[in-house]
């Protein structure tokens, strides 16, 4: 299933023995994978180290407010709604006739709190009121690579601002070692959070392979022990970083402001999807 158009291609790769489990790929770069049947099952890396963040930030089945800046296949959006029931949601995703795609072949479950506003992460973030949200998931990608607008001193005060003062950011960025672009992302999320540290697999930090990186931020100490041992015996286990740690692997950037803001770097040549 495919739709050609001026700006993207997009299709649907079946996963093999799971009639209702879904790829959703947009010009080539695996986006999203859905499982309509299990909305508990992640299948991309990255994708689980968010949910065990936001498991342990807030604990299921508590109702939370939450807004997700990228939508792709709703994937976290669904984990949501599965194990938080009548949770807030807002999806932030500015590619409307990918959100048609996505609501026509995988289909919401009714009721599921998820709202969709056809409006870029910027935009949609300066029309929420202040303390309006209990997380932010950021996780945006324009093809491979993440928008320039959305790691910037500026941006991140503002998702600071919508922020409960315990509320918590998630930011998935993608990088290579030695990590230039995320030392700058690092660096912009301190000036509005005084309160981050990194999670990715120890072959990215490492500067093995091309990679996620997720942020954990928020104006309130965060459960570090807690996190590290959730890092440690999750489905794909991976490293948190925080303090001096944190600083001798990702420190030292200058952070990127509105003015001088970049767009991740692309993965390599040929890859469609990383950890």
């Amino acid at each position: 299933m495919s739709r050609d158009g001026d700006r993207e291609a997009i299709s649907l790769v079946p996963e093999p023995g799971r009639s209702h489990a879904f790829t959703l790929r947009v010009n080539g770069a695996d986006q999203s994978h859905v499982d309509l049947a299990h909305p508990t099952r992640l299948v991309f890396e990255y994708v689980q180290r968010i949910a065990d963040s936001l498991d342990l930030v807030s604990p299921p089945p508590e109702r939370i407010g939450i807004v997700h800046i990228g939508g792709a296949g709703l994937t976290l959006p669904r984990y949501v709604a599965a194990t938080r029931p009548q949770s807030a949601q807002i999806v932030l995703e500015p590619d409307a006739d990918l959100t048609a795609y996505v609501r026509d072949h995988l289909p919401l479950p009714s009721r599921s709190g998820i709202k969709v506003r056809a409006t870029s992460g910027r935009e949609g973030l300066a029309t929420l009121r202040d303390a309006y949200a209990d997380v932010v998931v950021l996780d945006a990608f324009e093809g491979p690579r993440v928008p320039a607008d959305l790691t910037t001193t500026e941006a991140f005060g503002e998702m600071a601002r919508v922020l409960r003062p315990d509320g918590v950011l998630l930011a998935n960025v993608a990088d290579r070692g030695p990590f230039a672009y995320t030392r700058r992302v690092l660096a912009a999320a301190r000036a509005a959070f005084p309160h981050v540290v990194a999670g990715a697999e120890p072959p990215t930090l490492k500067s093995r392979r091309f990679g996620n990186v997720l942020l954990v931020a928020s104006a309130a100490p965060l459960p570090l022990e807690a996190m590290a041992r959730r890092a440690a015996s999750s489905v794909f286990p991976y490293r948190v970083l925080a303090g001096r740690a944190l600083d001798s692997v990702l420190g030292g950037g200058a952070p990127f402001t509105d003015a001088d803001a970049e767009r991740s770097p692309g993965p390599p040549d040929g890859a469609t999807y990383f950890s």
